[in-house]
């Protein structure tokens, strides 16, 4: 199923994001997961690279598996962090031999060890390039793409950062997920400056729930999102109570969701960070 067909039904899209374990146990782990998120019959699943592209085939491996025996869709994230246009083409041939329809395409943060993004000498620099060669190269995946409501942290000019969206749009991308945020005003800003400037694929936002205040902080420097000071201010005055900080983060992610799909989003993408409580919760609420 390429994952542009759902968007065209109408009804709203709610989607699950998961990241490659480092353990054999972790891979375990997630795979009872997604079989408990299964219940709740999201539209699709991703599987992102580990850091600085470091787990490719298990990211092959885990959307195969996912799609085959759980029986959920599922689309693979492939970074030029990295990675040739050789490298790119064996990861394509993978995905397309199993029967995977859908690919996340995105330039891919850089290594821990690099300050910069350093592209491969026969690589690309940016994400618009990779939905390029994947086009050119024949390839029929239904790709998607990043996009930053807050502007990416390397870019902080918005219209720098939406004018790059544009390129990335017309060379292929037949839909779009958000950076996390956590004040809608900033995705409906977004969605407005992105449909004025000629932006006509769906816009998902990505909704990542705080579970953890000193994890969403280190996520909130790594990518430049900013938490509203009203909802700082709640998390702080709980700050070491763990089941209050989960409760005020659902409920905030629950308000945002809400807002979201009557304010006319196709969907919602969660950041899940491999749990599936948090969620859980979430999407129960918000399907009533």
């Amino acid at each position: 199923m390429r994952i542009a067909d759902l968007f065209r039904r109408g009804r709203p899209v709610f989607s699950f994001e998961f990241f490659p374990p480092k353990t054999a146990q972790g891979v375990d782990n997630l795979y009872r997961t997604v079989e408990q998120l299964r219940e709740l019959v999201p539209h699709f699943v991703s599987v992102t690279y580990g850091a600085g592209g470091s787990t490719r085939q298990l990211t092959v491996d885990l959307v195969s598996r996912i799609k085959g025996e759980i029986g959920i869709e599922a689309m693979a994230h492939l970074t030029c962090v990295g990675a040739g246009r050789r490298e790119l083409r064996d990861v394509l041939d993978e995905l397309r031999r199993r029967g995977i329809e859908n690919v996340l395409a995105l330039r891919g943060d850089p290594p821990r060890d690099q300050a910069r993004f350093v592209p491969d000498p026969d690589g690309f620099t940016y994400a618009g390039e990779l939905v390029s060669f994947i086009r050119g190269s024949g390839y029929e995946f239904c790709l998607g793409g990043a996009c930053y409501p807050e502007g990416h942290v390397e870019c902080r000019d918005r219209g720098i950062d939406l004018a790059n969206l544009v390129r990335k749009v017309d060379a292929g991308l037949e839909f779009v997920i958000t950076q996390l945020f956590f004040d809608n005003r900033d995705y409906f800003d977004f969605v407005r400056r992105a449909r004025t400037a000629g932006v006509r694929v769906p816009i998902v936002p990505g909704i990542m729930p705080i579970t953890n205040l000193a994890q969403i902080e280190r996520f909130t420097r790594m990518c430049g999102a900013a938490i509203p000071a009203e909802l700082t201010g709640r998390l702080e005055e709980v700050r070491e109570d763990e089941d209050a900080v989960r409760r005020i983060g659902v409920h905030h992610a629950v308000l945002q969701c809400r807002e979201l799909i009557a304010g006319g989003a196709p969907g919602i993408h969660f950041y899940t960070l491999n749990q599936s409580s948090a969620t859980r919760a979430i999407l129960r609420e918000i399907r009533g």
